[in-house]
């Protein structure tokens, strides 16, 4: 494992490679992209939203209130994260089972953002979250991970949308049509999930200082997979600069 601080930060490149911060809202694409980045770069991904939801889920089925800290910490020991068929860290498994699909679901995208405000919950899972990343190389990808999880990372980014954007990506992702009332509550519930996360007490959502922002509204998704390839490239060539802006185009 990697040298740490004295709150167990990693503070430098894992034993074969770079570490990856990669903060954005919900449903900016940050997971996505990150996936197709490391693919590219050949690093390992973790999308650290994919613990949180697994707690979630896992609360929801076994009726646990969202906001009781004493009943949700325990959770934590029963999930965990396996490799996809590409190495990725994208699988969600609880008691053996693979729940991925469950934890996409709507009803853990509707309570999720209450139990990542849960300081206890968000303290356990960040020993998890350090641990997969001093293993590096790898593209860590959440709402707090530059700011909070690893906040010496060697690459930090932060990739955003606006909240339509983001909206029209996931109707369309489920099949739903424009202007639809189901397409409307998704953009509510977006900007609700928004609003708790940048304004919860315990690690809001923000960009970290020193992270390049890579906007990409109006971008294809290859586009945006550029860009963020072309920002790590970048930090591997010139070690660590100040930030910058990037887009895809």
């Amino acid at each position: 494992m990697n040298p740490s601080d004295p709150d167990g930060a990693v503070t430098g490149p894992g034993p074969s490679g770079p570490i990856v911060a990669l903060d954005g809202p919900a449903s900016s694409g940050k997971s996505s992209v990150g996936a197709a980045a490391a693919r590219i770069l050949g690093y390992r991904f973790c999308d650290t939203g994919l613990l949180y939801r697994a707690v979630t889920g896992l609360a929801l089925r076994r009726g646990v209130h969202l906001d009781d800290p004493i009943a949700l910490v325990p959770l934590v020991a029963e999930v965990d994260l396996a490799p996809d068929a590409e190495g990725r860290l994208a699988r969600v498994v609880v008691d053996g089972r693979d729940v991925t699909d469950e934890v996409r679901g709507p009803a853990v995208d509707r309570s999720v953002s209450v139990v990542s405000r849960v300081p206890e919950v968000r303290q356990a899972l960040l020993v998890r979250q350090r641990e997969l990343a001093a293993r590096g190389p790898i593209i860590m990808a959440g709402r707090d991970i530059g700011t909070v999880v690893l906040p010496d990372a060697d690459v930090k980014i932060f990739i955003d949308a606006s909240a339509e954007e983001r909206a029209r990506r996931r109707a369309e992702e489920r099949g739903v049509a424009a202007g639809s009332a189901e397409a409307a509550a998704i953009l509510a519930d977006l900007r609700r999930r928004d609003d708790l996360d940048r304004n919860r007490p315990v690690a809001p959502l923000r960009a970290a200082s020193d992270a390049d922002h890579v906007a990409t509204d109006g971008n294809t998704f290859e586009e945006t997979v550029a860009a963020v390839v072309a920002v790590i490239r970048d930090r591997e060539v010139r070690g660590r600069p100040g930030a910058a802006e990037v887009s895809g185009r």
